[in-house]
C-alpha cells in the first residue's frame, strides 16, 4: 500500500464522537545508516520505525506495545523530535514538527514532555531533587525562583513525595521514588502530552502498579494524554484506551483496548495475547498458547512482502510477495494482515 493510500485510509476512519485529535503521526520513519570502513561509507541502514500512522486522542492513553527492539522507543523519541525523522510527519495541536527547528520548536517543548524508562540514568546524580526539577522550569521562564519553589513542592505532594525531600539527592531514594522525581519533572511545565517510555519495566513488581495507578492519578487531574510504551500486556489492558502492535518498525494491528485484547486479529497480536498469564489458575491450566518460531528478522534486512510472514503459523505464499494492506475491519479498529 502507497504512503499516499495509507494515509487517506487512516484518515478516513472517524474518530469516536469526532473528538478532537492532540497527535496526529503519518507514514513516520525513521532509518539509522549502517557505517562500515575506514572512511565510514554507507553500506545500508536500520529500519527502526518503516511507515506508521496513527492518531492519538486528547485525554486518551494510546498503549503501543510489541516485543524488544520493534521500535517502539523510536517512535517516541522521533514524536519528540529528540531524533529526527527520516520521512512522514508529526502534527502536534495542528503544528507540523518535523520541519521545526531552533525557536519554534523550543516553544512546542513546554506541551509535550518524556518520562524515561530508567529512572537511575535519567536524573543527573550531581543535582538534588529540587534542582532537578526546576531545570525545565528555568530554561522556560516558568516565574520567579520563589513561585517555582512553590510550585515544586506542590509537584512532590502530586507525585506522593514529601516536599522535605527537595534537597536530597538521586542515590538517597528508591527505584519507584526515582520514577516519581522523573514523573514531577515530565510535568513541571503543565504539558498536553506525555511519552511514557516503559515508565515501570526498571522497577520491583510491587511498585509497578502503584506508579501506574500515580499516572492514572495524574492524568484525570491534569488532563494528560499519554503514549503508553511497554511490552508489559496486562499493565497497557489497565491503563490504555487504545492499543498498537508493532513488530519490526512497523504496526500490525490497532484498536481499542477491549477489542484487540478480548478479539485479536492479527496472528502476531493474538501471540502476544497468549503470553499473557490469567490470574484463574484453571483457565490458565487449559489455555492454548501460540509459540512463535525462529528469531526476529535483522531491521536492517526485514523479509518482503509481510515483515511477520517468516514466523507465522497461518502464513501463506501471498504473504512473502504482498505487503498486506492497512484496512479498518470494525469501527476504529484497524489491521494489517491479508487474512484477518
Amino acid at each position: 500500500m502507497s504512503a499516499d493510500a495509507l494515509t487517506q485510509a487512516t484518515d478516513a476512519a472517524a474518530s469516536p464522537g469526532d473528538r478532537e485529535v492532540l497527535l496526529r503521526v503519518r507514514d513516520l520513519k525513521k532509518h539509522f545508516p549502517i557505517m562500515k570502513g575506514i572512511i565510514r561509507h554507507r553500506v545500508g541502514e536500520v529500519r527502526a520505525v518503516d511507515g506508521i500512522s496513527f492518531d492519538i486522542y486528547r485525554g486518551d492513553t494510546l498503549g503501543l506495545v510489541g516485543e524488544s527492539g520493534c521500535g517502539k522507543s523510536t517512535t517516541g523519541r522521533v514524536i519528540l523530535q529528540l531524533e529526527a525523522a527520516t520521512e512522514g510527519t508529526v502534527e502536534f495541536q495542528g503544528r507540523e514538527l518535523t520541519s521545526m527547528r531552533g525557536n519554534a520548536l523550543r516553544k512546542v517543548r513546554p506541551h509535550m514532555q518524556m518520562v524515561f524508562q530508567d529512572p537511575h540514568a535519567s536524573l543527573n546524580p550531581r543535582m538534588t531533587v529540587a534542582s532537578i526539577i526546576d531545570e525545565p522550569l528555568f530554561e522556560h521562564n516558568f516565574g520567579p525562583k520563589a513561585e517555582r519553589h512553590a510550585w515544586i513542592e506542590e509537584l512532590l505532594r502530586l507525585v506522593g513525595l514529601s516536599p522535605a525531600h527537595a534537597n536530597r539527592y538521586p542515590h538517597e531514594f528508591s527505584g519507584g521514588q526515582r520514577q516519581r522525581i522523573g514523573i514531577a519533572r515530565a510535568i513541571a511545565l503543565n504539558p498536553d502530552f506525555v511519552v511514557c517510555d516503559e515508565p515501570i519495566a526498571a522497577l520491583d513488581v510491587s511498585i509497578q502498579a502503584q506508579v501506574v495507578n500515580l499516572l492514572e492519578k495524574l492524568q484525570d487531574e491534569l488532563n494528560l494524554t499519554y503514549l503508553f510504551i511497554s511490552h508489559d500486556l496486562s499493565m497497557v489492558r489497565h491503563l490504555a484506551d487504545r492499543v498498537a502492535v508493532m513488530y519490526l518498525g512497523k504496526m500490525v494491528e490497532l484498536g481499542p483496548v477491549d477489542e484487540l485484547y478480548d478479539d485479536p486479529q492479527h496472528p502476531y497480536s493474538q501471540a502476544l495475547h497468549s503470553a499473557v498469564p490469567l490470574p484463574n489458575p484453571v483457565s490458565e491450566s487449559f489455555r492454548e498458547r501460540i509459540i512463535l518460531q525462529g528469531d526476529i528478522p535483522s531491521p536492517a534486512n526485514p523479509p518482503s512482502g509481510c515483515s511477520f510472514h517468516t514466523r507465522c503459523p497461518v502464513a501463506q505464499p501471498e504473504c512473502a510477495q504482498r505487503t498486506p494492506e492497512w484496512r479498518e475491519i470494525s469501527p476504529d479498529h484497524w489491521v494489517a494482515c491479508h487474512f484477518a
